[in-house]
């Protein structure tokens, strides 16, 4: 009964989770650029007893008894593909049709500032100073041109136009252009990433603990590469959660969590039982 307990315990804990997970996924159904995650499940450590080795017939199975010890839950999956397209009109919104590509932007982290990867282009544009205007993200951090540099620009361009290669021409309102090109990065690993919030990633801290170099997780798009970049202007990505797939688990998850307790439960009433024999 005991042990009973013990897998049941272990693996409610682990339940639970895997409801955040998909908890998290129906909170950003609605999150431009978010990519969904998916928990799996591993079994845990169990025990072997060889209590069978007077049985000399042939069999299939393996032979004694194996104890399990509850699942456990694996290395949680990002659902690296793109997103749907909508269609917003407005000239700051981008969007990256190519699966594993990310805008690059600048955060502050502690005395410096270090690269952050998200495919949530809506961006917006903040004065700086001397008639210059910066572009950022939605949470004000500046976005990064192709030399990791944040983008700035006169005040007075009048229209924004996304050309092939990761380019943005700048009209101003004398008519003369300017192109900026955008820092674009594929992740070739993008499963090695640290997550910091539903839209941004970063690289990991302990790479070489991982035994990987940072160009093996990713590649900066420069000159001829930039040719692959697929940029939309005026939409934004949509999350990529499939709502039916969430709430088909969730129900799954929710059952399974309900066949745990009760195991519990039955497992308590028997040692209940038993304390109670005279």
């Amino acid at each position: 009964m005991i042990r009973t307990m013990t897998t049941a315990t272990n693996t409610l804990s682990q339940l639970q989770s895997q409801m955040d997970i998909i908890g998290n996924n129906l909170a950003n159904i609605s999150t431009n650029g978010y990519k969904a995650s998916d928990a799996k499940f591993q079994e845990m450590l169990y025990q072997q007893f060889n209590n069978d080795k007077a049985d000399t017939a042939p069999r299939q199975s393996p032979t004694g008894i194996r104890y399990g010890s509850g699942a456990v839950l694996g290395q949680s999956q990002m659902n690296w593909k793109a997103g749907s397209l909508q269609t917003t009109g407005r000239e700051l919104d981008f969007a990256l049709t190519t699966p594993k590509q990310y805008f690059n932007v600048l955060m502050p982290d502690g005395g410096g500032e270090k690269t952050v990867y998200t495919r949530q282009g809506n961006f917006y544009v903040s004065p700086v100073a001397n008639g210059q205007v910066m572009l950022v993200n939605g949470d004000g951090y500046p976005v990064a041109n192709s030399a990791g540099l944040p983008i700035t620009f006169s005040d007075n361009v009048t229209n924004y136009t996304v050309n092939p290669g990761g380019n943005l021409q700048l009209t101003n309102a004398d008519g003369t252009t300017q192109t900026i090109e955008l820092a674009v990065t594929v992740m070739e690993r993008p499963n090695l990433m640290q997550r910091l919030s539903g839209t941004n990633f970063a690289l990991p801290e302990n790479l070489a603990d991982l035994g990987v170099t940072q160009q093996q997780v990713l590649t900066e798009l420069q000159g001829a590469a930039r040719n692959v970049i697929g940029l939309e202007g005026q939409a934004l990505e949509a999350s990529n959660v499939n709502s039916q797939k969430e709430m088909t688990d969730l129900i799954s998850v929710q059952r399974n969590y309900q066949f745990n307790a009760r195991a519990v439960t039955l497992a308590d009433q028997m040692l209940g039982l038993i304390n109670g024999i005279r």
